[in-house]
């Protein structure tokens, strides 16, 4: 098992950034390492849709092309930590923000691919 606790959120003006963060405690026998995570988010009225993505060995992201170039995310196996770095915000950034974990092989972009997710955080830009 694998909970997942987001922060970070908030309300920023276009422009500006925020830095999301994800803290994982996992009770399942295997290390916070070995998943591959995700960040998704969901606005008001639309379908979930994938942000970012890192595999369990370092150096390999993935990105969805509307944040490709302003969103970082990373991660800190020390700590448990999932990180997404968002620049250069737009009102259509606005939306929940969820992180997941993947334990099992499959797509980095799927939000049915992942095993475990967080309750979210809001992020709200405004123009």
């Amino acid at each position: 098992q694998v909970q997942l606790v987001e922060s970070g959120g908030g309300l920023v003006q276009a422009g500006g950034s925020l830095r999301l963060s994800c803290v994982a405690s996992v009770t399942s026998g295997r290390t916070f390492s070995s998943y591959a995570m995700g960040w998704f988010r969901q606005a008001p009225g639309k379908e979930r849709e994938f942000v970012a993505a890192i595999a369990t060995i370092a150096g390999y992201t993935y990105y969805a092309d509307s944040v490709k170039g302003r969103f970082t995310i990373s991660r800190d196996n020390a700590k448990n930590t999932l990180y997404l770095q968002m620049n250069s915000l737009k009102p259509d950034d606005t939306a929940a923000y969820y992180c997941a974990a993947r334990g099992r092989f499959g797509t980095y972009y799927r939000a049915r691919d992942y095993d475990y997710w967080g309750q979210g955080t809001q992020a709200f830009v405004s123009s």
